[in-house]
């Protein structure tokens, strides 16, 4: 019986990146996978696989309506930077049901990890300790009750409740905190699965100890945290930035920081790498991490695994997806906004070991 063939051209990102050797074998054994390289994918070698290719996985995929009437056995576009891409005919893809799918649940496990980490240290003041230390003014046993608290019992709250923040609400369970979130999309039955209060933004700010940042930008939520609305937040609480810097205004929040008001941990910033003389980097109580949450080894593992399982799952007549899917009345809004791929320059240049 003849494989079902997939592209496979992850370039900018790499196949160890996103696969486990015993997944990425797995996808060898059930398809005849086309290139699996980590270079660019040669246009030749893609024009001959195309008219037969059941799906294709790439970092940076484009396809238009007529490159959807040259493929006919084409079931599925998988994205593996991050975001929905604007390269895409979304309504094309539809009409003849090609499924178009983003990696972006596959970072919810690392990203999660890292936004506890971040809440972690800005809660207890671990990072302004360690200056501090360094320094030689260190507090030996000392509470600072005007800037620290306990995640335990804390006012938690999540702007956007998507696979980020409920990877988050069961890493935080143990601390039994309150949690509260402002998320459009979010539906009463995954407020009663996830025991999440959903209120006004206005409201969450004012409530919130605690305050994440993990909505997916959209058209709609350019700097949707204000100067304004950073200013209902209490006196102390701490912001952790994880999804993009594309929701925050981001000048406000810096200055905000820099009165002592409040707290923030950021990974995400509105221009990467953060130019060496912006004034964030020198504020003592904002954490500063290199858009580095899912940099960790394995850390995008789970991409892979989801790409398998769905592919599998297509060719088995299963109609649930572990990706996300772009669904019609959301993928307008979020095409090609935070462009993940703008990234890739730092990627191709960083020095793994």
């Amino acid at each position: 019986m003849t494989k079902p063939a997939v592209i496979l051209d992850p370039h900018w990102r790499t196949l160890a990146e996103l696969f486990s050797q015993d997944t990425l074998s797995a996808l060898q054994e059930e398809f005849d996978v086309i290139w699996g390289r980590d270079e660019p994918i040669p246009s030749d070698v893609f024009d001959a696989a195309w008219p037969a290719a059941s799906a294709l996985i790439s970092a940076t995929p484009t396809v238009t309506r007529q490159m959807l009437g040259d493929a006919p056995k084409l079931r599925a576009v998988i994205e593996v930077s991050g975001a929905f891409p604007a390269t895409i005919d979304y309504k094309a893809c539809a009409a003849k049901g090609v499924e178009v799918l983003s990696c972006a649940p596959g970072f919810r496990e690392s990203v999660a990890e890292m936004g506890l980490a971040m809440a972690l240290a800005g809660a207890r003041g671990l990072v302004v300790e360690h200056e501090a230390f360094r320094n030689g003014n260190e507090g030996w046993l000392q509470e600072n009750p005007a800037t620290d608290f306990s995640l335990h019992g804390a006012r938690i709250g999540f702007v956007g409740f998507g696979q980020i923040a409920r990877e988050l609400t069961g890493l935080l369970a143990p601390f039994r905190p309150s949690v509260r979130a402002h998320d459009p999309w979010l539906t009463q039955e995954d407020m009663d699965r996830f025991d999440v209060e959903l209120c006004r933004l206005e409201d969450l700010l004012k409530w919130s100890r605690c305050l994440f940042v993990t909505a997916a930008p959209t058209s709609r939520n350019r700097a949707l945290i204000s100067s304004d609305m950073l200013a209902l937040l209490p006196d102390q609480a701490l912001v952790v930035l994880l999804s993009r810097a594309h929701l925050v205004d981001f000048d406000a929040l810096v200055a905000a920081a820099m009165t002592g008001r409040i707290r923030v941990a950021a990974d995400v910033f509105p221009v990467e790498p953060l130019p060496q003389d912006h004034p964030a980097r020198s504020v003592s109580n904002f954490i500063l991490s290199p858009h580095r949450a899912a940099a960790v080894h394995g850390g995008r593992h789970l991409i892979g695994d989801m790409i398998l399982r769905d592919l599998k799952a297509m060719c088995s007549g299963d109609s649930s997806r572990q990706l996300a899917t772009s669904d019609s009345s959301r993928v307008e809004l979020v095409a090609g906004v935070g462009n993940a791929a703008r990234t890739a320059p730092m990627v191709m240049g960083r020095s793994d070991s």
